[in-house]
């Protein structure tokens, strides 16, 4: 009606049927007869949507871009703030546009399914691309956009220079699949204008949401060099009584002033609005299947959910990886999908296993695959991210949990040690009470592919990882173990789970990596309130502890193999009359890594007065014959009541003990550890006496 200038009344009259019977079709309370739309397609000379039986109003032609106004006050805006928040780094993407699509999953029995496709275009495919997306008519604002000297503008100059000099574009799009979909109103509030209107509106329907910034839909934009995403969302509920294919298109650049118009930073893809035809507003529009395929957003199925296309992707650290070839090589450059690809695989598997981790009879909340094109060809195969390989040890942890057969401590391999830990939820501002909830910690031993061992992966609500920390404080001998913290509703059916969620979701900064201060943890409880984080932590690392202790006996035996192989040394280079008692090393405990390096823990006996001692720990490999050759420390850290500055040991005022780690440079090395003994040694050659 619009695009052919008719009101209600006018079309009554053409088709001679009562003007309350229009009403009826366009509020989707009644359907014409067949008669009556062939008439109708006749008028509007279009054709009938074979899948939906409805009339296709989405052809591209009368689809356009509308750039908001500036504003009239003369201020300007120059990029979305809410952008900068976040790097342009696939990793982060992944993290924060998987964990959205886990807010909104639909069906709880089923697992919301994520894709990840890449998609290079050159040539004919990227022309015919540009085309469909009306590039001529955003050209100009992108060229004064590009020439501006500040930040947005030299990305979106680089990102110009990739398409023109090059010829490629990098597409990645997004798809999710039994999700809600962008439902609700073009303005109203809804998640359609949560996240295609609006700034720091998160709409999270679920407590135990990963999201409550509003931010992370922010970084669909940060990793388009031409701060450009295409959006085809299938509803879980219809709107104006339809659900398939509602696409709209949203552009995020600084002011500018084109053709003597000032713009304001946004533009929208879409259907101008015949009902705000004043402002010029563009609204998300019903599009055909074939305007769908040549914006190179189809989904497969009918299954509800969003697909979001990042038009110009990129990866900051992906270039990085590739090296300054990258900048000189086409070809090289080419090949920075395959950098990408396999970084998604890597972040999705690091953030995602515990939700990917089916348990007991039910599925696993996520499934999350990955695959690349190039022109429509498929270069790399759709992978999809397997948490037992990702995460061995952590996935055998959280399997046992769900699966319900844990133990109270670990006497065999592959066991799986479960106890619980106090999370003390303070009482809210407002008046609701708090109370003690019982988090759920897991320990089992390392497998090599979990990366560092020793560790507490902790995490709530939907299960992406929040936060990584090492327990400090370990006994000599501890061997490699990794550790799974369920707090909150990851907890399953406990008590407070909710209030526990609550809490710290609000302790949670946009990034949702860690737990500590944050303003709406002040103004929610109280400012003393993150302290039950830290009280948290510290029973934690204490539970740990306790799960993977050694009996004194069983360690000692345990490491006789390593003691023909280590030596504890010690060199006296006392200067002047030393009345305090020099610290020696008492117990030493090693294993060699994959990379060939020695891995050392040390326990120092320090004396009464030795604190004031700085010592400087050397390694040296115990060879068959000659002198023992010294090797450097690739890494040397303090543990304990001590601290490690330019490889200097110094011991914290009052310590009779402590504790350091060091690893070997494999560099250094001229003869493979495997083949040698190894001596450390506390030398005063560096630093002296304090």
């Amino acid at each position: 009606m619009a695009d052919h200038g008719m009101d209600e009344a006018e079309l009554a009259r053409r088709l001679d049927v009562p003007q309350f019977l229009i009403s009826s079709w366009r509020e989707s309370r009644s359907v014409p007869n067949d008669d009556m739309r062939v008439m109708i397609e006749a008028l509007f000379d279009v054709p009938e949507d074979s899948e939906t039986g409805g009339l296709v109003t989405g052809g591209i032609g009368n689809v356009g871009w509308y750039h908001r106004p500036a504003h009239q006050d003369g201020g300007r805006e120059f990029g979305n703030a809410a952008a900068f928040a976040f790097d342009a780094d696939v990793e982060v993407l992944a993290r924060e546009a998987t964990q959205n699509s886990l807010d909104e999953r639909l069906s709880n029995s089923r697992p919301v399914r994520v894709h990840y496709t890449l998609h290079e275009l050159t040539g004919e495919w990227l022309a015919r691309f540009r085309e469909a997306l009306h590039w001529e008519d955003l050209l100009p604002h992108y060229q004064v956009a590009a020439a501006q000297d500040q930040k947005v503008g030299r990305v979106i100059a680089a990102g110009l220079r990739e398409m023109e000099e090059r010829d490629r574009l990098v597409l990645l799009r997004v798809d999710d699949y039994n999700a809600s979909g962008l439902t609700g109103d073009d303005y109203e509030t809804g998640r359609f204008a949560a996240v295609v209107r609006r700034q720091l509106d998160s709409h999270k329907s679920t407590t135990g949401a990963g999201g409550s910034y509003g931010l992370g839909k922010a970084t669909l934009w940060a990793t388009s060099q031409l701060g450009l995403v295409l959006m085809n969302s299938t509803l879980s509920e219809p709107h104006e009584g339809r659900t398939e294919r509602r696409l709209v298109g949203r552009l995020d650049l600084p002011w500018r002033e084109v053709g003597g118009m000032p713009c304001a930073g946004p533009a929208w893809f879409g259907r101008p609005d015949a009902d705000l035809s004043d402002a010029g507003v563009a609204r998300s529009w019903w599009a055909d299947q074939e305007t769908v395929e040549r914006l190179h957003l189809t989904r497969e199925g009918s299954e509800p959910g969003t697909s979001f296309l990042i038009v110009g992707a990129h990866d900051v650290a992906t270039l990085a990886e590739a090296g300054p070839a990258v900048e000189d090589d086409a070809s090289e450059d080419a090949d920075s999908v395959h950098l990408m690809h396999k970084r998604l695989v890597q972040a999705l598997g690091r953030n995602f296993w515990a939700a990917m981790t089916p348990g007991g009879v039910e599925e696993p909340q996520l499934e999350a695959f990955v695959r690349t094109l190039r022109n429509g060809e498929e270069i790399i195969g759709e992978e999809r991210v397997d948490p037992r390989v990702a995460q061995p040890s952590r996935t055998r942890a959280l399997q046992a949990f769900l699966d319900g057969t844990t133990v109270e401590r670990l006497t065999e391999s592959g066991q799986v040690a479960m106890t619980t830990v106090p999370l003390k939820v303070p009482d809210l501002v407002e008046g609701q009470s708090g109370g003690e909830h019982r988090a759920v910690l897991l320990v089992t031993e390392a497998d090599d592919a979990d990366g560092r061992p020793n560790t507490v992966v902790a995490m709530r609500g939907n299960r992406m990882t929040v936060k990584t920390s090492r327990v400090p404080d370990l006994a000599l001998g501890t061997n490699p173990f990794q550790a799974v913290l369920l707090v909150g509703q990851a907890a399953g059916d406990v008590r407070l789970a909710d209030e526990a969620e609550a809490f710290l979701r609000a302790s949670e900064p946009p990034e949702h990596n860690k737990w500590g201060q944050t303003e709406e943890l002040r103004m929610r409880y109280s400012p003393s309130a993150y302290r039950r984080i830290a009280a948290l932590t510290r029973d934690t690392n204490k539970a740990v502890r306790e799960l993977v202790a050694v009996p004194k006996e069983k360690r000692r035996s345990g490491s006789d193999r390593l003691r023909k192989r280590l030596t504890v040394g010690g060199k006296k280079t006392v200067r002047g009359n030393e009345t305090a008692g020099q610290p020696t090393l008492d117990e030493l405990d090693a294993r060699i890594d994959d990379d060939g390096a020695w891995c050392v823990t040390a326990e120092v006996k320090v004396p009464a007065g030795g604190d004031s001692w700085q010592l400087t720990p050397v390694a040296k490999l115990d060879v068959r014959s000659g002198s023992r050759p010294v090797v450097s420390w690739s890494q040397l850290i303090a543990v304990r009541s001590c601290e490690v500055v330019d490889g200097v040991l110094r011991f914290t005022p009052g310590a009779r003990s402590a504790t350091f780690q060091g690893v070997t440079d494999i560099s250094t090395h001229p003869v493979r550890a495997s083949l040698t003994g190894l001596v450390v040694e506390l030398n005063t050659g560096k630093g002296g006496k304090a």
